[in-house]
């Protein structure tokens, strides 16, 4: 049985989450219960009650932030860090439509965090999402850091350079034309500079 969100519309991410977890659950009873469940606080209870598998607290964390519930926050939050990138797709799914406040500040320390930059890639997609204050700077940051010579993490300065391009913030032109030295980033970089606003060309004096 899938559960619709509170729209009534099955949500694809949910869809997919359901399938994924199902699988690692085992199919137990204890799933179906939280897959079913239209209790919010049934949900919440699995977050902070101790002894909970990984999977339970994904469902609970994931439907609740469908539901804009911000009990899910700091669950969702420690998902989009986890190694395993579905985990992390998931998360960012939920944290971007979870309305809390205080998403986009988490994810930007997550994204410009260096101890951390192997999983900075859904961090990074979600602040181009949010289109948040902290959005912009936080992608310059982290872009800027991946321009270093046979840096390992193209993927995430990939994301940083398509963020900047659909967010077209002036502020980036120097990260992006700096980007554009690079092979793997030119193209792309090249795109997302055709989006920023035009710089007017300066008017010719005549004496």
């Amino acid at each position: 049985m899938y559960v619709a969100d509170k729209l009534g519309f099955m949500d694809e991410e949910l869809r997919a989450l359901t399938e994924r977890l199902r699988k690692e659950s085992g199919g137990s009873d204890s799933f179906e219960r939280l897959v079913a469940t239209r209790d919010p606080g049934e949900l919440a209870v699995v977050l902070t009650e101790p002894g909970q598998p990984l999977w339970a607290r994904e469902v609970a964390a994931f439907r609740l932030g469908l539901l804009g519930d911000r009990r899910a926050f700091e669950a969702l939050v420690l998902l989009l860090n986890h190694r395993d990138p579905q985990r992390c797709a998931s998360a960012a799914h939920a944290l971007a439509r979870l309305g809390d406040p205080r998403t986009a500040r988490a994810a930007a320390a997550l994204a410009t965090n260096e101890l951390r930059v192997a999983y900075a890639l859904h961090p990074v997609r979600l602040l181009a999402e949010l289109r948040a204050p902290e959005s912009v700077p936080a992608l310059i940051t982290t872009l800027a850091r991946r321009l270093r010579p046979n840096d390992p993490y193209r993927r995430v300065a990939l994301a940083c350079v398509e963020g900047l391009g659909a967010l077209g913030d002036e502020r980036a032109r120097a990260v992006l034309n700096e980007a554009r030295a690079h092979p793997a980033l030119s193209e792309t970089a090249t795109r997302a500079l055709s989006r920023l606003p035009q710089v007017p060309e300066p008017r010719s004096r005549h004496r």
